[in-house]
């Protein structure tokens, strides 16, 4: 039987490295991929014809050239084998068909017919959108590498002044996620996009991005099914459920918690608000904290780095395992989740003042443990009710978000 070959993945061609020599990694059905001394790679179609084996047939550059489209090449090559036919002519006729990528605008070609072909038609729509309507009519006719930082926050402010703050906060992060992509084809050295701060395009305050139940729910499957460690699936879980700030929940530590009581007392040294703040933890919360607590590496924090030193994970660690991720769930930040919640729990009859409290945002200062107490059974049943919703979305049949789930240990 012939030997079968692991498909590769383009995170796996994006890590690969140059050697002192040229080497080929299969990718099966013939395509190989050619790594030279220069890291230039390249696709190449390898066939026998009529017994003998033939010169390896070039596909194509791998900066101009998927993984998708190349495997097309392959097979349709491969087709013409089984017929008895060599595609090396067809192959020669395929390359001079490619186009040139040097103008952003067959950048952005390029970004949608590979990187993208993948993710939903939604998301798809709302980047072919920004493309379109505001990057490359601007810049569109510019060589990749003369687009500058000047451009982004121009073209950010000409949509800022249509009253779009956030449509051009997403602008910007649409440009920088297609620099990252012409980055790894070795299109582009510098993305002119990371030096633009989103605070400078949208504050804090102009976000409404509010996590539909469907994403909700595709967010924390995706999350579970991920290879990152246990520890920070747990953390992100968590966070959607206390409805607390990040830092709030990175950095706390055992002798913060009653889990007998149910009770998270957060002092106000760690609070924004600078007042105690305490979080009634559903079961759901429990269960996960319990966990925690079974296998704890600290004997400090329940969210310990992984280094060996008695501190808490970094502020950034959560972050980058979600976006280790590539959820497409457009426009998400973490900080989103809070916003979410109150969002679905106004929906669900809570009182405002309620979730208010629960956030830490109430308006009164609640001034002692007795009065704080007073509102337990109420503060109870607000974190249950959001923590049962989320799992009946967690539950519930997927409906067109997806993942692709990725390591990010």
């Amino acid at each position: 039987m012939p030997k079968t070959v692991p498909p590769l993945s383009e995170a796996q061609i994006r890590a690969m490295e140059p050697r002192a020599t040229r080497y080929s990694v299969a990718d099966g059905n013939g395509l190989v991929l050619e790594v030279m001394p220069t890291g230039n790679k390249v696709w190449r179609f390898r066939y026998t014809l009529d017994g003998k084996r033939q010169p390896l047939t070039t596909i194509g550059d791998y900066k101009r050239i998927s993984l998708r489209v190349a495997r097309e090449r392959a097979r349709k090559y491969a087709e013409m084998v089984e017929a008895g036919v060599s595609p090396a002519a067809t192959a020669r006729r395929d390359r001079g068909a490619e186009k040139r990528v040097d103008l952003l605008r067959d950048a952005a070609e390029l970004y949608m017919t590979t990187a993208m072909a993948s993710k939903s038609e939604e998301y798809q729509r709302t980047t072919r959108r920004a493309l379109d309507k505001d990057v490359l009519q601007a810049v569109g006719n510019k060589p990749i590498v003369a687009v500058t930082s000047e451009d982004i926050v121009a073209i950010c402010e000409r949509i800022k002044k249509r009253g779009s703050p956030k449509m051009a906060l997403h602008t910007r992060n649409v440009i920088k996620r297609l620099y990252e992509f012409l980055i790894a084809r070795q299109l582009a050295t510098s993305n002119p996009a990371v030096v633009v701060p989103a605070r400078f395009i949208a504050t804090q305050d102009s976000r409404t991005r509010v996590l539909t139940p469907g994403e909700i729910g595709a967010t924390l499957r995706a999350i579970s099914a991920s290879s990152i460690r246990r520890p920070l699936k747990l953390a992100l879980h968590l966070l959607v459920l206390t409805m607390v700030r990040k830092s709030e929940l990175i950095e706390a530590t055992w002798a913060e918690f009653d889990l007998k009581a149910a009770l998270w007392k957060i002092p106000a040294t760690r609070m924004k608000s600078g007042r105690e703040h305490w979080v009634y933890l559903p079961q759901q919360a429990l269960a996960m904290l319990r966990e925690l607590r079974e296998a704890r590496s600290s004997r400090t924090y329940v969210f310990p780095t992984v280094r060996g030193e008695d501190r808490p994970i970094a502020k950034s660690t959560l972050n980058q395992a979600v976006k280790a991720l590539g959820l497409e769930v457009e426009h998400f930040v973490l900080h989103d989740f809070r916003r979410t919640a109150a969002t679905h729990l106004l929906e669900m009859g809570q009182t405002a003042e309620a979730i208010e409290m629960a956030l830490a945002r109430a308006s009164r200062e609640i001034t002692s443990a007795t009065e704080q107490a007073g509102y337990a059974d109420e503060q109870r049943g607000v974190l249950q009710r959001w923590a049962d919703f989320v799992e009946a979305q967690i539950e519930a049949v997927p409906r067109g978000v997806t993942s692709k789930a990725k390591s990010a240990s």
